[in-house]
């Protein structure tokens, strides 16, 4: 590695007495790279330029109407996690969560570097329109705070759903809102999930820190190595039951407990998102592998379009959907289609309707 050589050792150092060693940062920075479709070698680069950044790249982190949710994610890694690779190759400045301080300390900080400049903007939560009096942060509306805390940013990310897309919130009556929705004078980042998955942010931010730009983004401006054009259905351990067209519908019947989940309300069909590959809680489970069906939770239609939670997206009232074309797949394609509470992706809606048919026509045959 070349540059400030002593800067990186120091950087090394610290992260060495929380556990991480250099090797493994690096293979940590080569894996993220490999993600974002470049070859392994721009590891070394992306620990470089990580390491060099340290105390140069100030963090804003606000929150809105949220859970905290995002926040829990990312700070109960274990060591060594992502947290700690956030935590120590960043200047965090703001973030009511973690800091110490609290009153006009923590305000004049936050103002402070607003006005400064050059910082990453993260912002957790959804953004209120119907009353100000909804979510107000440090003394002003959160629509206020967003718009002073993005004017001078080198770069504004929403963190988890409720900022990306709205989320939970917008399901009730706050009119809450994205941020993309408020701040339209430059792009933003959109990485969802509820929670989302620690390594997405920490693999955009180095990515940014390498090469001083955002990573390529699918059309809701989600990063494509994390979400692009694959469903989390395409990498479900479950697969090879959907296949089969064996499906659960019992969740007290042992003899069919692994089956497709997907008339038990799984989302996997119509969800853009890596899940299944980088699981969360440091590697640990994904939802789908722990049991429980995918809830579409990165998707723009997260909560109110795809609720109940436990309900097939793909099947309204037991009536199968009638077979589709099947589409041209690219980045990001146009897979999900709203309407009198069906939610499809014309493959697997054939593909479903296909097998569903077959097993009617078996079950015909049987006399049952």
């Amino acid at each position: 590695m070349t540059g400030n050589n002593g800067q990186n050792n120091q950087v090394f150092k610290m992260l060495e007495l929380k556990g991480l060693s250099r090797r493994n940062f690096i293979k940590y920075c080569s894996a993220t790279a490999a993600l974002f479709g470049l070859d392994y070698s721009f590891g070394f680069r992306f620990a470089e330029a990580a390491t060099a950044a340290i105390g140069k790249k100030p963090i804003i982190w606000i929150n809105g109407q949220g859970c905290t949710g995002c926040n829990c994610s990312l700070l109960s890694s274990l060591s060594p996690g992502p947290a700690e690779i956030l935590l120590d190759l960043v200047s965090m400045r703001f973030n009511t969560t973690i800091m110490n301080s609290a009153g006009y300390l923590s305000a004049d900080t936050l103002l402070e570097t607003a006005e400064e400049g050059g910082h990453i903007l993260l912002v957790e939560g959804s953004i209120p329109t119907a009353d100000p009096r909804y979510c107000m942060v440090e003394g002003m509306a959160f629509d206020e705070l967003l718009r002073k805390s993005s004017k001078n940013a080198a770069a504004v990310v929403a963190v988890g759903t409720c900022s990306a897309f709205g989320g939970i919130p917008r399901a009730g009556i706050t009119g809450a809102v994205s941020v993309e929705e408020i701040i339209t004078d430059k792009p933003v980042v959109n990485i969802p999930g509820c929670p989302f998955n620690p390594n997405w942010l920490v693999g955009t931010l180095l990515y940014y820190l390498n090469f001083n730009e955002l990573p390529p983004l699918d059309n809701l401006n989600r990063p494509q190595a994390y979400f692009g054009n694959h469903f989390v259905h395409d990498t479900c351990p479950r697969v090879g039951y959907f296949e089969k067209g064996q499906f659960l519908t019992n969740w007290n019947d042992p003899s069919t407990i692994d089956w497709c989940l997907l008339k038990m309300g799984c989302k996997g069909p119509v969800t853009h998102s890596d899940c299944n590959r980088i699981w969360f809680n440091d590697g640990v489970n994904s939802c789908i592998r722990s049991g429980s069906p995918c809830a579409g939770c990165v998707e723009p239609q997260f909560y109110k379009e795809l609720a109940p939670l436990y309900v097939s997206p793909l099947i309204a009232d037991g009536a199968v959907l009638e077979p589709v074309a099947q589409p041209v797949r690219g980045i990001d394609p146009a897979s999900v289609a709203l309407g009198a509470g069906v939610v499809a992706a014309p493959f697997i809606a054939y593909k479903v309707a296909e097998l569903l048919k077959k097993n009617k026509d078996g079950d015909k045959e049987h006399g049952e």
